[in-house]
């Protein structure tokens, strides 16, 4: 049977959704891998996004709690706030708490990716901060480490990320994930599901 990987994210304007579409990318070029694509419900209204400049939400499907268990490995993205996960994604895993009880998502591999405003917002913090939240599942948390190879020791030019996973800088908004960063999001898509296809024919 196929492994299958969900990318799990949130993205109010678009960087970390750009992340995510690479991502799936990635574990898609592991053959005998199956990946789905999901965002998370939006908590804020219509109205107030329309006033923060948000623009419409990509088509993912809407993923609620209980589809987190068909996986057999699950990556999640948030942008960050104050150096820790947007709420919304907060809100969701906050719902999770029959999985919880069931530990329905114990011994899942997982992968976190990000996007900060800054350099000093959260490329680390917000990763570490979040693995509070797959330790609580029992779920198995797979970095990337320094597996991108030169990619991770960039100096020259701006980038996001961290051994913790890929990431990018969205600034004042008007900046996308560099080729860079996509090509980080793609070895992160990639190197997770060969490790969770390893996971699932050795159980």
């Amino acid at each position: 049977m196929a492994t299958k990987i969900y990318v799990v994210y949130y993205s109010m304007y678009g960087h970390v959704a750009k992340l995510a579409e690479e991502i799936k990318k990635g574990s898609s070029s592991v053959e005998g891998v199956e990946v789905k694509l999901w965002q998370v419900p939006e908590t804020l209204p219509e109205e107030v996004l329309v006033k923060m400049g948000a623009p419409p939400k990509s088509d993912a499907l809407i993923i609620t709690p209980n589809d987190l268990a068909e996986a057999d490995g699950i990556l999640f993205g948030f942008p960050t706030r104050f150096g820790m996960m947007a709420a919304q994604f907060k809100a969701f895993l906050d719902a999770t708490g029959g999985l919880w009880r069931t530990q329905a998502l114990a011994g899942k591999p997982a992968g976190l990716f990000f996007s900060t405003g800054s350099q000093g917002g959260g490329q680390e913090t917000t990763p570490l901060t979040a693995i509070t939240q797959l330790a609580h599942h029992g779920m198995i948390f797979v970095p990337i480490g320094y597996t991108f190879g030169a990619g991770m020791f960039e100096m020259e030019k701006v980038k996001g990320g961290s051994p913790y996973g890929a990431g990018t800088y969205a600034g004042d908004g008007s900046r996308f994930p560099s080729e860079l960063e996509l090509e980080q999001a793609f070895h992160q898509g990639k190197y997770f599901a060969s490790i969770a296809k390893k996971l699932k024919s050795s159980s």
